[in-house]
């Protein structure tokens, strides 16, 4: 009877461990400081993982895909600088479709290499990591970006305005996981990139365009990282080079929380929302404890391990291997 329960308390460890564990944070943490789960806090909470977020849903696609986006963080940079450079240059209502349509280009290119040209994607974008990150230093001549009339713009809205009291970074954020969660649950491409991350093999065979459904995937990803630019350069109106330095990890540590597979096939967008939510109320409860900033790489490079962990322990259903 014991060595049942065992296995069964095993069992649900595996495949609910997180939220298991996000439960005993959230409690830990409102003991700690009752600030925690106060109105404000929580919009605080929701309005600063917006950016990642939104980032965190093109990359579920991809990882469903059965692939990996390792450049969206140096990719966030990039957009972020160009809309703020061209705001200025050839106005707002210019400067974001031109962001828009560099950032997807560039999705596009790392859709190509991965699914038409087959090389792997962890390779692929590690690289694009390092090439974005130089043509964003290229492109801004090393120098930090702000726009020069701060006062004057109505380009503010996205990153600062409210609508109905609520922070617009917060109604973009839902509205395209609304948007997204349905295109992956109810569409035919959807359940192409369900097909392709389980079996690619099968799926071609099946008459699914394999090499078309992974660049899409990418395609779609960097759309979200350019709204993720969008918000970031909206926000401060001003940028450093380096904002998106170190988001890659993030946003995969959000997207694994959230239960989609790293071998592909498995996940969804509302899982990923509440990825996203776990990483942003336990990096706040952090600093509610006062402890610094620093603190939050070590316990996102913790959570990253647990979540691979409990990944794997959900397909083989056991915690533990059967072999050690």
């Amino acid at each position: 009877m014991a060595t049942l329960t065992k296995q069964k308390i095993g069992s649900v460890l595996a495949k609910q461990g997180i939220l298991v564990a996000f439960a005993l944070f959230i409690i830990a943490f409102t003991f700690a400081n009752p600030k925690f789960l106060s109105v404000d806090n929580l919009f605080s909470v929701i309005r600063s993982s917006a950016i990642l977020g939104i980032m965190a849903l093109g990359v579920t696609f991809v990882v469903i895909s059965g692939n990996l986006d390792l450049s969206v963080g140096s990719m966030m940079s990039f957009s972020t600088i160009v809309v703020l450079d061209l705001h200025d240059k050839i106005g707002p209502f210019l400067a974001i479709p031109a962001m828009f349509a560099m950032t997807l280009c560039l999705g596009a290119f790392i859709g190509f290499l991965v699914g038409y040209l087959k090389l792997n994607s962890l390779i692929v974008t590690l690289g694009m990591l390092s090439a974005i990150h130089g043509l964003t230093l290229t492109y801004s001549g090393g120098k930090n970006m702000d726009i020069a009339d701060k006062e004057g713009t109505w380009f503010s809205v996205f990153g600062q305005g409210t609508a109905l009291g609520i922070p617009v970074p917060i109604l973009i954020f839902l509205g395209l996981a609304a948007v997204l969660g349905l295109v992956l649950a109810r569409t035919p491409f959807g359940r192409k990139v369900y097909a392709v991350g389980g079996n690619g093999t099968a799926a071609t065979f099946s008459g699914i365009r394999r090499a078309r459904t992974v660049f899409l995937c990418y395609v779609m990803s960097s759309a979200c990282v350019a709204v993720a630019g969008l918000i970031q350069a909206s926000r401060s109106l001003g940028s450093q080079n380096t904002v998106g330095q170190g988001l890659e990890l993030e946003v995969l540590a959000a997207v694994i929380l959230g239960g989609a597979s790293l071998m592909g096939g498995s996940g969804t967008i509302f899982k990923t929302v509440i990825g996203v939510l776990i990483l942003g109320f336990i990096q706040n409860g952090l600093l509610l404890l006062g402890l610094q900033f620093y603190v939050q790489f070590v316990v996102t490079w913790v959570i990253i391990i647990l979540a691979v962990w409990l990944d794997i322990a959900a397909k083989r259903g056991k915690l533990w291997s059967p072999i050690a």
